[in-house]
């Protein structure tokens, strides 16, 4: 039995139903939401981006929130939004401010050499994924390198806690724990917190002093080592849409999910290593399943506006004129490419980009921008 001084009834709260409680009406605005998925949904977010720029709505986003590999993909956005020449909601240099450093990173794999030199050598697997985050992104900027519009929100699973973990310019708030106001925390290490995959990738651990914290805005866990001692792992374990932080605040919003779907297996690994890893994708595709179908009833219901696309959508469900091809053999075989942080050759790196273009562009003519011209051609060579 426990020791009754230091046991305590866990919070059972479901991390999918609270999604549904909403303190207040949510207010006018749009929000993007951008799922993790690796270096694959790296590349299809980017996709997603030129899209909406191209549409002449970028501009118009009021928040992103993202977790794993699409915070890779937020993180280089809000890192460069001060260089984008925005014109009528349009980003005149969106190639050369933006893609063209996702290009970089996605050229070279980093799980792997990592995985190697933080069990051989010294410091930790997360810190050797930050030190190539620092490389090819971002240097030693830091959250408060963010802009103030719109409102970059990446996100971690505090595993302490059980509860999110949220990075943005203004302030870092776990609600069980407590909320530090203008962190000036690394973005590598940010989006290395976002993007930890367990088990290999995990955990980011922040030092952190009491002093930091704003009195008496944790509830339950504003003590250490809760406060001082903060692991986190990838944010797709919590919330792999990175839809929490958005749907409480948004009456507009815009899913993009490139997560996997996982078909059956007839004869698993019975190892520990790969076992484990398909239980997780089993677990991170049930929730992603269950989120999903409570964001498309709520647009169905009324309860909010936006559209939902993912990387497994069949394009002609959307039955709007003009689709870019899209063939549902190819755009599966782009689904189906492993959630690594593995290199791509730039072939597969315009497929992506092309098909998160493509059914981005879909799903907006549908639900949202109807006088949305339909595009003439895929903005990167190969089609998909």
């Amino acid at each position: 039995m426990p020791d009754e001084k230091s046991f305590s009834i866990p919070n059972v709260g479901s991390p999918v139903a609270e999604i549904k409680k909403q303190e207040d009406v949510p207010e006018a605005g749009v929000a993007l939401c951008l799922s993790g998925g690796g270096f694959r949904a790296m590349m299809f977010h980017v996709g997603v981006l030129r899209r909406l720029s191209d549409g002449g709505y970028l501009s118009s986003i009021d928040r992103i929130s993202s977790v794993s590999g699409g915070s890779i993909t937020a993180g280089t956005l809000g890192l460069n939004w001060g260089k984008l020449n925005i014109i009528q909601g349009v980003a005149k240099n969106f190639e050369e401010a933006f893609v063209q450093p996702i290009r970089t990173l996605a050229a070279h794999t980093i799980d792997v050499g990592s995985v190697l030199s933080g069990v051989f050598g010294f410091g930790t697997v997360a810190d050797k994924i930050a030190d190539h985050y620092r490389k090819y992104l971002f240097g030693n900027s830091t959250l408060q390198d963010l802009p103030d519009r719109p409102r970059f929100v990446i996100n971690s699973t505090n595993v302490q806690s059980k509860s999110l973990w949220r990075f943005s310019k203004p302030y870092m708030w776990d609600w069980r724990v407590g909320k530090v106001e203008n962190p000036k925390i690394e973005l590598a290490t940010v989006v290395g917190a976002s993007s930890a995959f367990p088990p290999v990738l995990s955990p980011v651990e922040l030092d952190l002093k009491e002093s930091d914290y704003v009195k008496n805005t944790g509830t339950g866990l504003q003590r250490p080592p809760f406060t001082t001692r903060v692991v986190l792992t990838d944010g797709g374990v919590y919330d792999n849409l990175g839809l929490e932080t958005a749907w409480k605040r948004y009456k507009t919003v815009l899913v993009s999910d490139a997560g996997g779907l996982y078909a059956a297996e007839p004869d698993p690994d019975r190892d520990w290593f790969n076992h484990t890893r398909r239980v997780f994708d089993l677990i991170d595709n049930q929730v992603r399943s269950l989120r999903k179908r409570q964001v498309i009833e709520s647009f169905s219901n009324g309860d909010r506006l936006g559209a939902y696309w993912g990387i497994w959508t069949d394009i002609a469900n959307y039955e709007v004129s003009k689709p870019l091809p899209c063939p549902v053999v190819k755009t599966a075989e782009l689904a189906s490419t492993p959630t690594r942080l593995k290199g791509m050759n730039e072939g597969l790196q315009n497929r992506l980009m092309n098909w998160g273009y493509a059914v981005c562009d879909a799903a907006m003519r549908k639900h949202v921008t109807q006088n949305w011209p339909a595009p003439t051609d895929f903005p990167y060579l190969g089609g998909v």
